[in-house]
């Protein structure tokens, strides 16, 4: 399993993807405001990722 670094884009749970800004032991953080229809999607402007969760898009 590749991990992400910061500053990779993610995705995750049904095509959400935002940037990585810091990378925990099992986890990521991630920025959604990455996305353009963010504010449609009514989301928090991060999250918190399971590395098992993603697959690293660049």
């Amino acid at each position: 399993m590749e991990k992400a670094e910061v500053g990779n884009i993610i995705e995750f749970k049904n095509g959400l993807r935002g940037v990585v800004e810091k990378v925990n032991e099992n986890s990521v953080i991630v920025d959604l405001t990455y996305m353009e229809n963010y504010k449609e999607l009514d989301l928090q402007e991060r999250t918190v990722v399971n590395h098992k969760n993603y697959k690293i898009i660049k």
